[in-house]
């Protein structure tokens, strides 16, 4: 089955709503086996709707319309269909009673307005809309199904849950595709491509997809079957070899993250952690935490964005700091010492960099940071280099840091 999907909104055209109607409807769509070719925005517009009524792909089966059914004048996309489908609007009866009973419920007074959406065309198929006013349509003319949704995400979805999806499933011969999805960080696409190229070729020769998914800091890997779930022992042994190859790399799977990895290895372990931070501010702080229960092992920050704060809080040397910087292996490493004393931690982890966009130099450019780890028994420190944006940076230095610290806990 060949979709197109099209938005209708001003709102969504210029920014004041973003378009999340289309990535859910395409997500759902692609695990039933269906393909879709085309995402088109437009105003709220007569014109632009015929025109893309009328210029659909030719191998299109099916065009999933959101938006532009609620009660006000500027919705006129009911009008248009029913002119582009030559059929005229009459009051639908069960809908009507949907409606009336809906503000009944509510003890609300009902407007002409509202009567007004229980008038739909007559040669369409009417979808019952269980959370809220606006009915669903579903019309076909030349071997096109056309659905029109209204454009309440929550409305839309229910609609395609209840009533879409099940018709759809009747109509055409879906094979279910079924995902499963590898986190990866510190590795970038093409480094990543290289090193796992072998096991990719071999992973595409027995006949699943592979898709690399990238994004600031992290890569995501997805496999596909397209013979549904049955092939999910088989997509597992995949991945359990992955982690054999790219074991720093790889730190989660499908909606892990790292600080809910972080949490259960940390309170597996029974041991406790801090951090100290300079270049992050109290990010890396704050994305610990982001975790429900990371009271039973996170006790504290020292943000230190001064030399002085380093010097007092986190005992780190003048010296220290005179000879080699405040970006420096050195430094990061008597931050971490310190800061792990200071806070009462078996862990701590320091963060020192230059997050830019000013601030570099030939010697250390925007985007040098040190990240160093104390434990119990050794300090270790890695240099990174990411690029000139200081957000940017900044989150690299998060996910670089908990994902390193990810790493050494497995092995601890």
């Amino acid at each position: 089955m060949i979709v197109e999907i099209l938005s209708i909104g001003d709102e969504l055209l210029i920014g004041q709503t973003i378009n999340t109607n289309a990535s859910w409807i395409g997500s759902e769509l692609s695990k039933m086996g269906a393909r879709v070719i085309r995402v088109k925005t437009i105003s709220d517009d007569k014109t632009e709707i015929i025109s893309a009524l009328e210029n659909l792909h030719p191998t299109t089966n099916c065009l999933i319309i959101t938006g532009g059914l609620g009660p006000t004048k500027d919705d006129i996309t009911k009008h248009t269909l029913c002119e582009f489908f030559d059929t005229e609007l009459e009051i639908h009866q069960l809908t009507l009673e949907k409606i009336q009973a809906y503000f009944a419920a509510r003890n609300r007074p009902m407007l002409e307005s509202n009567n007004l959406q229980a008038a739909l065309p007559k040669n369409c198929i009417i979808l019952n809309n269980s959370y809220g006013t606006a009915s669903g349509m579903w019309f076909e003319k030349n071997d096109v199904i056309t659905i029109s949704l209204p454009g309440v995400p929550y409305e839309m979805k229910g609609i395609m849950t209840e009533e879409v999806f099940p018709r759809l499933k009747s109509r055409f011969n879906l094979k279910a595709i079924y995902h499963q999805t590898a986190l990866t960080q510190g590795i970038g696409e093409s480094f990543l491509a290289e090193k796992i190229k072998d096991w990719e070729n071999r992973i595409r020769e027995e006949g699943f997809g592979l898709a690399y998914l990238p994004s600031p800091g992290m890569v995501k890997l997805r496999i596909t079957s397209y013979n549904g779930a049955s092939d999910s022992n088989k997509i597992d042994s995949y991945f359990k070899e992955l982690k054999s190859i790219i074991p720093e790399a790889l730190w989660g799977f499908e909606q892990d993250t790292i600080p809910e990895i972080i949490g259960k290895l940390l309170s597996k372990k029974c041991l406790t952690i801090g951090t100290i931070e300079s270049c992050t501010g109290g990010l890396l702080a704050n994305t610990i935490v982001s975790n429900s229960g990371a009271s039973h092992y996170y006790t504290g920050s020292l943000i230190t964005y001064s030399n002085d704060q380093k010097h007092r809080l986190a005992n780190v040397s003048v010296d220290a700091i005179l000879s080699h910087g405040a970006v420096s292996e050195e430094v990061a490493m008597q931050m971490a010492n310190g800061a792990k004393e200071r806070l009462g931690v078996d862990i701590c982890i320091a963060t020192t960099g230059i997050a830019g966009p000013n601030g570099g130099t030939e010697d250390k450019p925007v985007g040098l940071v040190w990240i160093a780890i104390a434990f119990k028994n050794k300090t270790i420190a890695r240099k990174f280099q990411f690029g000139d944006n200081r957000e940017r940076n900044m989150q690299m230095t998060v996910l670089s840091a908990l994902n390193w610290l990810r790493f050494e806990l497995e092995n601890f």
